[in-house]
């Protein structure tokens, strides 16, 4: 019996902390291992898009959005389920989300989404609550697999670099522009308050821009740069090349017909260039070239670009230029509004066959006191316009073509070139006055209503620039016109506005009539002669040339003087296959400079 006291307790029965033995802890250890397992497997088994879609509810509705979109099925093969953008991977934040998520069943289970009619009764309530968690995680989900920093700029379009560039820069996150993208998008229910709110940039997610991303970038633009260089190269040999093979069969034929020299020297001088014959003499071989495509605009205007449907609003009220997000796509755009397949809606009047873009080269060059530049495109087929009797706009104008300069005093001309011109209140524009309002408003005696037009027709609103009005409304709140026709200033700002060279300087060609008009646009357009410009077009061999020959210098109100080591603002349009008003192709905004290599038109000195 003595000896039974001193025995030691077995292993099982010693006493760890808080009193608890060796056998307990192995038991409450197990347990708890049973006990995460099957909480883990509960939670894994909710965590798969096969259990989100379980329902007839997220069946029927949002998995049949998420199946054509791109997380679904891609050229990679990678695919993101409903968890992968629905639920977070680290574990506290995933456990808080699947507590919110008991919110979601009690609405499945007590019917308030049964129906696809309920769904999309209560769809942008959803949408809104992913949205701002989202915001306020920095878009933690799609970093899962999208990363900023292990972007390379070399494989994204020119527009995507731009904004990633400029999330790194300014705080923006990815959902900011990318709502929609696995389901229906109701982002234009947002009023503008809450959307301004809602893709406001955050200095919290400013990131310092990776060396590798800069030198993606760089690569990128040189390759760029490059690929541009060779195609205006063998476009100017085939040119070349052209010239001579006509030529040269002119000659041959000529010959063979056994015509006298005297004519064979003639019919040479008729396919030789405008510049042989000209009353513009100009060596154009001094002169830089540079290639310049227009587009087709369908129904975009400034406040289009400056409203809630145009993704790049931000970044141009900020001051970046279209041509940073656009420069590389202009074929596309055009192509995508002149088919009427612009998710944007800018094209109601579909023209069959007409072309979405030209390529135009720029031929700049000046002397002491004047500059001369010549415009060159390609000639389209005929597109008849089936809402225009004839199939012809303006019958006695195959081609117009205009251009306008302007100093950056001109609010959106350093970033939008003559765009900022164009409105959705003007003449054919879907926001365009009615005659009657325009012959009854309180401005038809200060507006032009009535004149510039062939035929004594009414032009109705023309273009004009917003430091003439009071006001622009670019959101169409409670369904207000876009636009400000109306709101004209008083004439003392008008005047005001000019001295402080806030107008565009317009000079304008017709093919047809052989007319040269030289103007301005500040109220309106207004084409009173200016310092008289010169032109020279012709068609020879497809191919429009169209030479203009204006004073560097002028002291005329309206038109804007270029003098060296100042930029100006530059765009141009054409209206080609006997187009008018709106229905025409139009540059973006480019920079115009004498002897200035850095400038897109660069005007070299003879």
């Amino acid at each position: 019996m003595a000896n039974n006291i001193f025995l030691k307790p077995s292993f099982w029965s010693r006493r760890l902390i808080w009193g608890t033995t060796v056998s307990g802890a192995v038991i409450f250890f197990v347990i708890g291992i049973i006990f995460w397992g099957g909480f883990n497997t509960a939670m894994e088994a909710t965590n798969t898009t096969e259990f989100c879609i379980g329902c007839h509810e997220m069946e029927a509705n949002v998995y049949q959005e998420y199946k054509p979109s791109i997380h679904f099925s891609n050229r990679t093969g990678v695919r993101a389920g409903c968890p992968d953008c629905h639920v977070p991977k680290p574990w506290i934040h995933k456990v808080v989300r699947k507590i919110q998520a008991s919110k979601e069943v009690f609405s499945w289970l007590t019917g308030k989404l049964d129906t696809k009619e309920k769904f999309n009764e209560h769809r942008f309530e959803l949408a809104q609550s992913v949205w701002h968690a989202m915001k306020s995680t920095d878009s933690r989900e799609c970093r899962n697999c999208h990363n900023f920093e292990s972007m390379n700029p070399e494989f994204q379009k020119p527009r995507a670099r731009k904004q990633h560039l400029n999330a790194f820069e300014t705080g923006q996150t990815c959902i900011d522009c990318h709502k929609g993208i696995a389901h229906h998008d109701v982002r234009n229910m947002l009023s503008d308050e809450e959307l301004e709110i809602l893709e406001a940039p955050n200095p919290d997610y400013i990131r310092v821009v990776p060396q590798a991303y800069r030198d993606g970038l760089a690569r990128v633009e040189a390759k760029e740069a490059a690929e541009k260089a060779k195609l205006k190269a063998e476009k100017i040999a085939e040119k070349a090349k052209t010239e001579l093979r006509i030529a040269a069969a002119v000659e041959e034929a000529l010959a063979s017909a056994g015509s006298s020299q005297a004519a064979i020297k003639r019919e040479k001088a008729s396919v030789s260039t405008a510049s042989a014959t000209s009353n513009i003499n100009v060596d154009w071989s001094k002169a830089n070239s540079t290639d310049i495509g227009v587009f087709y605009p369908g129904t975009a205007s400034i406040e289009w670009i400056l409203g809630r449907k145009h993704g790049g609003k931000r970044a141009f009220s900020k001051g970046d230029r279209c041509t940073e997000c656009h420069g590389e796509e202009i074929a596309d755009i055009g192509n995508n509004i002149v088919s009427g397949a612009s998710e944007k809606d800018l094209e109601p009047n579909v023209i069959p066959g007409k072309r979405g873009f030209i390529d135009v080269t720029i031929d700049a060059t000046h002397d002491t006191e004047h500059l001369y530049l010549r415009f060159s495109w390609a000639e389209g087929d005929h597109a008849a316009v089936p809402f225009v009797e004839g199939g012809k706009m303006d019958p006695e104008n195959p081609m117009k073509l205009a251009f306008m300069l302007a100093t950056d005093d001109v609010e959106y001309a350093d970033r939008a070139g003559c765009w900022g011109t164009c409105h959705a209140d003007a003449n054919t524009m879907p926001f365009a006055p009615e005659a009657d309002t325009l012959k009854g408003s309180d401005l038809a005696k200060r507006l032009a209503f009535n004149t510039g037009a062939s035929k004594g027709s009414s032009t109705g609103v023309t273009k004009y620039l917003k430091e003439s009005r009071t006001k622009l409304e670019f959101k169409g709140r409670r369904g207000k016109a876009l636009g400000g026709w109306d709101k004209l200033k008083d004439q003392s700002e008008i005047d005001a506005a000019q001295t402080s060279n806030q107008y565009m300087d317009i000079i304008r060609y017709k093919s047809g009539t052989k007319e040269v008009e030289d103007g301005q646009i500040l109220a309106e357009r207004n084409m009173h002669g200016g310092q008289g410009a010169e032109v020279e077009a012709s068609l020879k061999n497809g191919t429009w040339s169209v030479v203009v020959k204006r004073k560097l210098i002028s002291d005329k109100a309206g038109d804007v003087s270029i003098e060296a080591g100042k930029v100006y603002n530059f765009g141009f349009a054409i209206h080609d296959d006997y187009s008018s008003a709106r229905y025409h192709h139009v540059s973006f905004g480019y920079k115009l400079a004498l002897d200035n290599p850095e400038a897109e038109v660069n005007v070299t000195k003879q």
